[in-house]
């Protein structure tokens, strides 16, 4: 068989399926390489993050997971990892999620079976309106205590956090510093999110008690 015989094949394999399919369907079509989401039993197709994107994602994880796992608070998962909610219902993959130490249990294979305590979402021009609207919507009323939305454009960052009402309600910032509920003790100083360079990983794990 030719190679492009071969990529022929390869590409209609990877075409989404038609018509309103299951979560389970999904997680048998979809793969580590498919940038995908699974809303009302159907495909979302997402486009590839931009460097910023990734640089902001990879800063976030390198400081919150040793934070996270020196004081056994949980595990945090990075895309592409969907989580499963029942509110819509929705396979959605966020750019990272928190899921606490005494939940751990939702953890599956290739998913999470729950809302997650806190997600993360990182800003596109492609995603701007899924992040504010549609996932804001959902995470809510999934029960995600914490949700961030981090827009790199705009040099804005906005903290989510779910009140006694089950609405979310902006959490608050100050002299800079917002102050997590969900991972309890961890703080963001916002300003590292748009340094250029971004600062050094040890610096922050040093400012974070970690180190």
């Amino acid at each position: 068989m030719s190679s492009t015989t071969e990529q022929r094949i390869d590409h209609e394999q990877k075409l989404p399926p038609t018509g309103r399919i299951s979560f389970e369907q999904f997680l048998e079509w979809c793969d580590e390489d498919t940038l995908a989401e699974w809303v009302d039993g159907e495909i979302v197709m997402t486009s590839p993050a931009s460097d910023q994107h990734q640089d902001l994602s990879d800063f976030l994880v390198a400081v919150i997971r040793p934070f996270s796992e020196t004081r056994q608070l949980g595990q945090l998962r990075s895309a592409p990892f969907l989580m499963r909610t029942e509110a819509r219902p929705s396979g959605r993959e966020p750019d990272l999620m928190f899921v606490a130490q005494e939940r751990i249990d939702l953890v599956k294979t290739n998913y999470l079976d729950g809302a997650a305590d806190l997600v993360v979402e990182i800003v596109s021009p492609e995603s701007i309106g899924r992040d504010r609207g549609e996932k804001f919507v959902e995470y809510e009323a999934a029960g995600v205590r914490e949700y961030w939305l981090i827009d790199p454009l705009r040099q804005q960052a906005e903290f989510y956090q779910l009140g006694a009402d089950d609405h979310y309600r902006l959490g608050s910032v100050a002299d800079g510093i917002y102050r997590s509920q969900v991972l309890p003790g961890f703080w963001l100083r916002v300003a590292w999110l748009w340094q250029r360079p971004m600062p050094t990983i040890l610096s922050v794990l040093k400012e974070l008690g970690v180190l």
